[in-house]
């Protein structure tokens, strides 16, 4: 009998366990699994910048976890290979040159990704089928209530309308083994300095609230630590909005970004501390999130390259290099854009702020916050990252014009004492606890230079707070 060989082409799905691409209708006798890191991210997408859109932390991170993977997979009798290049190109020779029989592939939100599959499919040989799943969502595209095209407007109808009809299956196992690797097939694994070298040198820096590793072993510790020993399911609604320390959030966002870690494996898990100690919002709250993403993801494949708005990407200017280099004078904004520079990661509720800021305040144009975040964040993914700046600056789904967020009123309510700016920015340490360290211009002038913008809004805020503080007093 001849041999039959599938080809696993990876993309934002590097574990093991809750791979539906390593579970198998018909076995073949050999295996090759693929990472194809796509060329295209180490350019620059603005005009006139030398910026690359993958950045050093989520390299690094994307990095540590290809290599775990690969020990994961020569464990089961496989192994992994990654190339840089075309990535429909890399699949289609390696099909070809194989003589493969499948090529396996899950489907993606990002619509360069999907481009890519379909050039791909497209290329193979007759001899060579493509099998696509869904891999990575609570829900898979087959069992939502409704058609992609007839996907809610907003996510409050997608959530009401999945609670009530869709159960989230348990994820799968990871396989014990796998087939081996075809004959006279290609291995390697470039070093991540022969592919970046500012990467391989990039540290975060050490005052980082928690230290991410990519991988699925780090994730796996990630999920059991936060509602197994920190018992984060209790109090996670009420501590998400945080801004310093370790365990204010789940922290999962990277790892579920690369695909480490599934929301299938986070709901599974939060189901079984719910048997042991009981339901509650908190707990609740860690799984709305996922069905958040879950929506971002759906809405990005339906919108394609529409995502992205309809031009292509403007240039930078000189209120974008203000807000990017934490330059603006504001420090709830400077601190949030030191920390994501410096870590690849800033909070919730910090992202929420700078980017109101930048769309808002400054008048930028919101593509070019999504691009910077593109670059910077170690949890990147296409379809939350370009969905919730285009929520923020009110053109995507559930249009608003009238999401503002008063940088001052946010910074007075989640960082009272003024800790986390002064964390990151040391120079306000020297003035008093409170509203002083979010406003240094007004109390030492000479010190603190004028923010680049002060709103209205902020001037009316500013004066009710004083006058609130003078009648309690």
């Amino acid at each position: 009998m001849n041999s039959t060989t599938d080809i696993v082409w990876l993309q934002d799905n590097l574990r093991v366990a809750d791979n539906p691409l390593l579970h198998f209708e018909h076995c073949p006798h050999q295996l090759l699994c693929l990472y194809v890191l796509d060329q295209r991210w180490l350019q620059a997408a603005v005009p006139g910048e030398k910026t690359p859109r993958l950045g050093p932390a989520r390299l690094r991170f994307l990095w540590q976890s290809l290599m775990e993977l690969r020990g994961e997979l020569l464990r089961r009798g496989s192994d992994l290979l990654v190339r840089i290049g075309d990535p429909a190109a890399v699949v289609v020779e390696l099909a070809t040159s194989l003589d493969a029989r499948e090529v396996r592939v899950a489907e993606h939100s990002g619509c360069e990704e999907s481009k890519n599959i379909t050039r791909a499919a497209a290329g193979l040989p007759d001899s060579c089928r493509l099998y696509r799943a869904d891999s990575g969502y609570l829900i898979d595209a087959a069992a939502l209530p409704f058609e992609l095209d007839a996907l809610p407007s907003s996510f409050s109808a997608f959530r009401r309308s999945v609670e009530k009809q869709c159960e989230i299956p348990p994820p799968l196992p990871a396989p014990v083994t796998l087939p081996g690797w075809p004959d006279g097939a290609p291995r390697g694994f470039p070093p991540l300095r022969s592919v970046c070298e500012t990467s391989a040198a990039w540290q975060p820096d050490n005052r980082q609230g928690f230290v991410f590793v990519g991988g699925e072993s780090a994730a796996n510790d990630r999920l059991q630590h936060y509602l197994w020993r920190q018992n984060g399911a209790e109090s996670y609604k009420k501590t998400r909005n945080g801004l310093l320390g370790a365990n204010f959030s789940t922290r999962f966002s990277p790892w579920l970004s690369r695909g480490c870690l599934s929301a299938r494996q986070v709901n599974h898990e939060v189901k079984a501390w719910e048997a042991e100690f009981g339901s509650c919002e908190s707990s609740y709250w860690i799984v709305f999130e996922l069905l958040w993403r879950d929506y971002f993801h759906r809405a990005a494949q339906l919108e394609g390259a529409s995502l992205f708005g309809r031009d292509s990407l403007p240039a930078a200017n000189a209120a974008f290099d203000t807000w990017r280099n934490a330059d603006t004078g504001v420090p709830f904004i400077d601190a949030a854009m030191l920390e994501l520079r410096r870590t690849g990661w800033i909070s919730n509720r910090a992202r929420q702020n700078v980017a109101s800021f930048l769309v808002k305040d400054l008048q930028v144009d919101w593509r070019l916050g999504a691009w910077w975040f593109e670059h910077c964040l170690i949890d990147y993914d296409v379809a939350s990252n370009w969905g919730n700046w285009r929520y923020i600056a009110g053109v995507g789904r559930d249009p608003r014009q009238d999401r503002y967020f008063n940088v001052l009123k946010q910074a007075g309510h989640y960082d009272p004492k003024g800790l986390y700016v002064a964390y990151w920015l040391p120079a306000l340490e020297s003035l008093p606890y409170g509203l002083e360290r979010h406003q240094p211009w007004r109390v030492a002038p000479s010190q603190f230079k004028q923010p680049c913008v002060l709103p209205d809004e902020w001037q009316r805020w500013l004066i009710a707070a004083t006058e609130f503080e003078e009648t309690d007093e």
